[in-house]
């Protein structure tokens, strides 16, 4: 191989110190025999990476409305999406892109993929997600049961496919929100396969529970998730939490699997195109 595979990580996290950039680091350097990584600065310092000089990129979750930028470092972040698509179009070594969350929100609001809409109260906690039928055959989801958990943390939704847009960009509906109880509330979009190198989700797949008891350990939010969720639905969380088989095993394989179906693409080309 002819050089170490690098991983720009966009922080999308608007200059705000976070758990879930921990979590993302955490992850990666489980990889660190094969891989080095740089941060950059997205929403506070409009920093951007030299495409040609990194292999993946993962880009995080952040506050706010997804649709609302400064009109610089918006704009920007859509041009430097487009360039990674136009690479994979033109070159034989692929770049592989991870969207989480916010960053998911306003990849499929760029693409002209679905509605972003504001929910009508924030989604917060451990949450129950299912695969589509394209999401059970899908690498990144592959080890995880149907439904999988994920913690999710969201004001605002992705809604309305435009099927005659998916099918057209050949991109596909992974997974998608519980079931609803009330009717008149569509479920929402949870992971979208873009291309075989662009995957986004609306969820935190890198999320663990550390991370997530951490945050409560502050009064006044888990004050406000108690009153959000109610005493019972709280203690529930808190049980999923320590379950094995549900935030522990999403923060296990999700984005490892994505690092590993990236890793495996860029070797494997790299190594045909050497010969």
């Amino acid at each position: 191989m002819s050089h170490q595979i690098r991983i720009a990580v966009l922080d999308m996290y608007d200059g705000e110190p976070n758990q879930g950039m921990r979590c993302i680091i955490d992850i990666i350097n489980r990889f660190n025999q094969i891989v080095t990584f740089q941060i950059f600065d997205v929403r506070g310092k409009s920093e951007f990476p030299n495409i040609e000089k990194f292999d993946i990129y993962i880009s995080t979750g952040g506050p706010g409305n997804p649709l609302e930028g400064n009109g610089n470092w918006d704009l920007k972040y859509y041009d430097f999406i487009d360039s990674i698509w136009n690479w994979n179009k033109e070159q034989k070594v692929k770049k592989h892109v991870l969207f989480i969350c916010h960053s998911f929100q306003m990849a499929c609001h760029h693409f002209g993929l679905a509605e972003i809409t504001k929910r009508k109260s924030t989604s917060f906690g451990v949450m129950t997600i299912h695969k589509t039928e394209a999401g059970m055959n899908d690498p990144i989801l592959e080890g995880l049961n149907n439904p999988f958990y994920a913690i999710d943390s969201r004001d605002y939704q992705v809604v309305q496919p435009k099927l005659s847009i998916f099918s057209k960009k050949g991109a596909m509906i992974i997974s998608l929100e519980k079931i609803r109880d009330h009717k008149e509330y569509e479920r929402a979009i949870m992971g979208v396969r873009f291309s075989d190198e662009f995957v986004g989700l609306q969820f935190h797949p890198e999320a663990d529970a550390l991370s997530f008891i951490a945050n409560l350990k502050n009064k006044e939010k888990r004050e406000r998730i108690i009153e959000m969720k109610g005493k019972t639905k709280f203690r529930d969380m808190l049980e999923d939490l320590l379950d094995e088989d549900k935030i522990y095993k999403t923060n296990e394989t999700i984005i490892p699997n994505f690092l590993r179906v990236a890793i495996n693409d860029l070797i494997k080309t790299r190594k045909i195109l050497s010969n």
